[in-house]
C-alpha cells in the first residue's frame, strides 16, 4: 500500500516536473495535456489511498497531499499567466463535470449491480416456490396412489 502511494507520488511528481520543463521552455499549457492529465490522475488516486488509509501513513499522505496542493496552486498561476483568458476557471468546470461524470458511472454501476442481485433473488425465489409447489403435488400424487393401492386390495 505504501509502496504503491509512493509510486502514484512519484508520477505525480514526474508530472508536475514536465509540466514546469516544458512551459520552461517556451512550450504552450496546451502542450502540457497529457502531464495535466498524469498529475491530476494521481492526485485523484492518492486522495482515495488517504481516504482508504487507516494506518500510520496518514501524516505521510497529509504531508504529500499538501505538496500536491503547492504544486496545483503553481500550476494555477502557470495557467493564469501563460495560459488564455479563463483557463483556470474552464479547467475548474472541466474537473467538476468529470467527477460527476465518474460519480454518475459509479451510481449507475451500484444501481445495476442491485438489480442483478434483486432479479438473482427473485429468480432463487421462484424456483424455490416451483420446487414447492411440485414437492407438493408429488406428495399429492403419492398419496392418491397410496390410497388407490389400499382401496384396490
Amino acid at each position: 500500500m505504501i509502496s504503491d502511494a509512493i509510486l502514484v507520488i512519484q508520477t505525480a511528481n514526474a508530472a508536475i516536473s514536465g509540466i514546469k520543463e516544458l512551459i520552461g521552455n517556451g512550450k504552450d499549457l496546451s502542450d502540457c495535456g497529457a502531464q495535466i492529465g498524469k498529475y491530476f490522475d494521481s492526485k485523484a488516486q492518492i486522495q482515495k489511498n488517504a481516504d482508504r488509509s487507516g494506518s500510520t501513513s496518514e501524516i505521510t499522505m497529509f504531508f504529500e497531499l499538501e505538496k500536491l496542493r503547492q504544486h496545483e496552486e503553481e500550476l494555477k498561476q502557470m495557467m493564469i499567466y501563460s495560459g488564455r483568458a479563463g483557463l483556470w476557471q474552464d479547467w475548474l468546470r472541466f474537473q467538476a463535470d468529470q467527477k460527476r461524470s465518474r460519480d454518475d458511472a459509479k451510481a449507475d454501476l451500484q444501481r445495476k449491480k442491485m438489480a442483478r442481485a434483486k432479479a438473482i433473488k427473485n429468480g432463487l425465489a421462484i424456483v424455490f416456490g416451483v420446487l414447492a409447489i411440485l414437492s407438493a403435488v408429488g406428495a399429492a400424487g403419492l398419496m392418491v396412489y397410496w390410497l388407490i393401492g389400499l382401496k384396490g386390495k
